[in-house]
């Protein structure tokens, strides 16, 4: 029986990585004279930062000063999400999971005081029974150790559990910890590789928890 659904966050909840890819593709072009292909962005979405800064590292004369190109790309990303809401059909699957009696967790490879504060301006945060973020884990995804956190956490097996996720590494990371996976990528990941899913749809208006359950 499906008691618990587990979140990813960014690019997922709200699109937070649209704007970060056209944050850093914008500072760089302008600031350091390097071009940034979305496929090699991609690669970082749902992890971590590293293969983004070694590909700048990699295509720049001199010596990258980490600190100052995530700087500036953060100022930028700032303005581009002031405006920016929920993606759709996020709010109404929350409800309906949170009218069903399920677990309802996030499971994300960004900071809690990063997830936290989106979470609270779009008051989303009462619907989460739990928030396990790369604070809580060694490894973030692709490895598996958030979800197996949740799993350990909530006290609930991955047969009674299905992920959301948006990234190529989130998919992988839910595969290693055997869980089912719902995709629903955004534009950033709508490119990226997806194999072996549950099932794959443009939005979370698609998806009907009742049959979810059922299936």
């Amino acid at each position: 029986m499906l008691t618990t659904v587990i979140f990813d966050f960014d690019g997922l909840i709200i699109d937070t990585e649209t704007a970060w890819y056209h944050s850093y593709k914008d500072v760089l072009r302008e600031h350091y004279q390097v071009d940034l292909p979305l496929d090699v962005f991609a690669k970082c979405v749902g992890s971590d930062d590293a293969s983004l800064f070694h590909y700048v590292q990699a295509n720049l004369t001199g010596t990258l000063d980490v600190g100052a190109l995530k700087k500036e790309a953060a100022e930028l990303h700032h303005e581009k999400m002031e405006l920016e809401q929920e993606r759709s059909g996020v709010r109404s699957l929350l409800e309906d999971a949170h009218r069903a009696g399920m677990n309802i967790a996030l499971a994300s490879s960004s900071s809690r005081s990063w997830v936290s504060h989106f979470l609270r301006e779009l008051s989303l945060l009462p619907y989460f029974d739990i928030l396990i973020t790369k604070e809580d884990v060694k490894k973030v995804k692709p490895a598996p150790d958030l979800f197996l956190c949740v799993l350990d956490r909530l006290n609930v097996t991955a047969a009674e559990s299905i992920v959301f996720e948006d990234s190529l590494n989130g998919l992988k990371a839910a595969q290693t910890a055997n869980l089912k996976t719902v995709i629903i990528p955004n534009p950033v990941t709508e490119h990226l590789p997806f194999t072996d899913y549950f099932m794959k749809v443009g939005s979370m208006d698609q998806v009907n928890l009742q049959e979810l359950m059922t299936r």
